[in-house]
């Protein structure tokens, strides 16, 4: 019997679903859409949307890689490499032309979705749950070059960046779940913009260039970034994101939920967020700052669950859930380090403890969340009688009027 995660209630939705975005952004609609109109042109007709999309996510991960490989504990940009060898400058022109392409072939797999006909539900959810993912990757990638020497950022505040950036990610589509448009941040084009000129600069003058103070008081780059993220997300992000809903609200244009319906999407978001920090925190031999990769990997994917499902509630205008069962093995680990608190555990066995749980759960997490992506994407390919990387002639694709016009 085939695993199935999406109910009939949920492919109903998904059948009366429509696309509405609002993008006002400079960037986006004199420089980005202009360019992507051109470049789009340049593309086979049978080259299908999910591919474009898949290549980019695809470019990201290899780069995580090469950085995961020459940089695991974020030391190889510090000033005195001793332990750790710099990275190899041809790193971060990979990561250059990752990112930029990345970023071209995320903003052309919808256009090439409409001009191919092939529009539909399933490439935006492929887009925006993939994008989940990138969310987290992307500043993973970034901090190699900030690096956590004395003079940089701990890894504790790339943590409290990371979980802004994944805040504000959440934040738009909650926001769509209840006012059914998609509202685009003006930041995603310049950010990505920014992070593909730092590398290539990187690659030019080295990771020094970073970290010259930019006035008295060891104030670096990675300092501003730091600001930068932070006020973007809760000093404008945010703000915009309840103040779309409010006029959701005012105008009676959203779906005019319950208050207690319309937070309800929040809860797992908050207890990721409130048990993947207490973990910090409690840790006995700072796990986090041992294996920040893994431990930020595993935020990231427990993270992406819950948003894809999020998304998902939201495109098929069903109730969101209120728990995610990939909260349960953070608090579990939670409650165990917690009742060690006052034990008499040799240190070497706490390390090799808490380095077994948290390598369990990137190991479950990832396990789980590929197979809720997978089985979704078979779930709605099979339902709309689509191919997922190909594009079906006209004649033989079982046509939803109601969505094969969505703007993806």
């Amino acid at each position: 019997m085939e695993f199935k995660y999406l109910s009939k209630n949920v492919l109903l939705g998904f059948d009366n679903y429509k696309y509405s975005s609002v993008d006002t952004s400079p960037v986006s609609i004199y420089i980005m859409h202009p360019f992507w109109n051109w470049l789009v042109k340049f593309y086979p007709m049978w080259l299908a949307p999910n591919v474009l999309t898949f290549s980019g996510f695809m470019l990201l991960v290899i780069t995580l890689l090469l950085f995961t490989i020459f940089d695991y504990n974020y030391e190889a940009s510090n000033d005195l490499q001793l332990a750790y060898p710099p990275i190899p400058d041809f790193i971060f022109l990979v990561a250059g032309f990752s990112f930029f392409w990345a970023h071209q072939l995320d903003g052309t797999d919808g256009k090439q979705a409409r001009r191919t006909g092939s529009s539909n539900p399933l490439g935006e959810l492929m887009d925006h749950g993939l994008d989940s993912l990138a969310s987290v990757i992307m500043p993973l990638c970034l901090y190699s070059i900030i690096g956590c020497g004395d003079s940089q950022l701990p890894p504790i505040r790339l943590y409290y960046v990371l979980l802004s950036i994944a805040i504000m990610f959440f934040f738009t589509h909650w926001e769509k779940y209840n006012t059914g448009v998609l509202y685009l941040p003006w930041g995603y084009d310049i950010s990505q913009l920014g992070m593909t000129l730092i590398f290539f600069l990187t690659y030019l003058w080295g990771t020094k260039v970073w970290k010259v103070e930019i006035w008295e008081g060891g104030c670096t780059a990675g300092h501003v970034f730091e600001c930068m993220v932070h006020f973007s997300v809760w000093g404008m992000g945010i703000p915009m994101c309840l103040y779309n809903i409010y006029l959701s609200y005012r105008n009676k244009t959203g779906k005019m939920l319950s208050m207690y319906e319309s937070l309800r999407p929040l809860t797992p978001m908050v207890l990721q967020c409130i048990l993947f920090t207490y973990w910090i925190h409690a840790s006995h031999c700072h796990i986090f700052n041992m294996h920040t990769r893994i431990f930020m990997l595993t935020f990231g994917a427990v993270y992406s669950n819950i948003t894809c499902r999020c998304i998902v509630n939201g495109m098929s205008n069903t109730r969101a859930e209120c728990f995610n069962m990939l909260l349960l093995p953070a608090l579990t680990i939670n409650i165990v380090l917690h009742s060690m608190t006052s034990s008499a555990v040799a240190p070497i066995t706490l390390v090799y403890l808490e380095l077994f749980m948290l390598l369990s759960y990137f190991l479950l997490a990832s396990a789980v969340h590929l197979h809720y992506g997978i089985y979704v994407v078979k779930e709605l390919a099979h339902h709309y009688n689509i191919n997922v990387f190909t594009i079906k002639q006209q004649s033989t694709t079982k046509n939803k009027d109601n969505n094969i016009a969505n703007k993806r």
